[in-house]
Formats: C-alpha cells, structure tokens, sequence
C-alpha cells in the first residue's frame, strides 16, 4: 500500500468514543495510518469530557467536530480500508456505501456519554472508554496491513474486538 491505511471510526452521536478513537488511532498509527470519525446521527459538538480528557493527554483537539457519516460516502471522499463501529446502536444501522469497499469490524464499548452519576464518575467512564479503546488500537497498529491477506487482516480484527484491557491500578 503507498498511502496510509485509512480508518473511520463510526457511533451514532461521534460525539465521545468514536471521536477517542479516531485520535488514538492518529497518535498511534504514526502516519500508517489515517483515521477519520463519524455518526449516524452526529450530535451538534464533541462532548466536552471527551475533549477535556483528551487535551489531558496531550492530544489536538483543533479542529475536532462530530460529522455525518455520509460525508464519506461522498466523491472524493477518502478510499477506506477499514471502518470501526464502537456502538451498538451504529453497528446495527444500514451504513452508506464506502468508497474503496473497505473491511468492517465492530468494537463494542460502552458509551460514556450515557453515564449520569457524579462528575467523578462520569470522568471514569470516558477513562475507561478511553483505555479500552487506545487497548484495541494498540493491538491494530502493530498488524502489517501491506502483507496480510485481506482474510486473514479479517480474522486479526476481529480478534482485537474481543480484547480487553487489564483493570485499571485501584486508588486506593
């Protein structure tokens, strides 16, 4: 492949998880690969948690906006290789038609823009999504996209939405 490998990370709201998602697979990827976010049904702005925890980790939040996923069934949208649902509600919904007639793998994880417990526990919530999801990430980087068989690239991630990772240190 002589471009990056091109991922869209896609939720209903693309408002938390899938907007974590997108820049956790930037970071990481280090420019093998491109990732892009998008919704269903795209809420007004990012949740701000989402943006506070990811500023606190010294990410770009410039620029960051929650988008229509039909902005890349569009010509001239990118050509993606990959598109990850990490909702229920989106992995069940008719998606567009791709250009570049890319892989699905769908990673569950639970949203934490739906927790209605204290500000502490709200901020634990996008944590946990947020380690969950840079867990799957990590695991996808390390895949050699150029040389994989398209099955077996299937198999690898498919693998990798099973994983979990290890509990995060107690405070206590």
């Amino acid at each position: 492949m002589d471009r990056a490998f091109h991922v869209l990370v896609l939720c209903t709201g693309n408002s938390a998880r899938s907007i974590l998602a997108e820049c956790a697979l930037n970071r990481r990827g280090g420019g093998r690969i491109r990732a892009y976010s998008a919704g269903s049904h795209p809420k007004a702005l990012p949740h701000p948690l989402a943006l506070e925890l990811l500023a606190a980790r010294g990410f770009d939040t410039d620029g960051l906006a929650s988008k229509s996923w039909d902005e890349f069934a569009k010509p001239g949208a990118p050509e993606l290789d990959l598109v990850v649902t990490v909702c229920d509600n989106a992995a069940g919904e008719t998606c567009p038609v791709w250009v570049g007639a890319p892989l699905s793998v769908h990673w569950g994880v639970d949203d934490p823009a739906a927790c209605e417990g204290t500000e502490a526990e709200q901020r634990a919530a996008f944590e946990r999504a947020y380690r969950e999801l840079d867990h799957k990430v990590e695991q996808l980087v390390r895949l050699d996209f150029t040389s994989l068989p398209r099955e077996e690239l299937r198999r690898e991630l498919e693998r990798i939405a099973t994983l979990s990772p290890e509990p995060a240190p107690s405070a206590g």
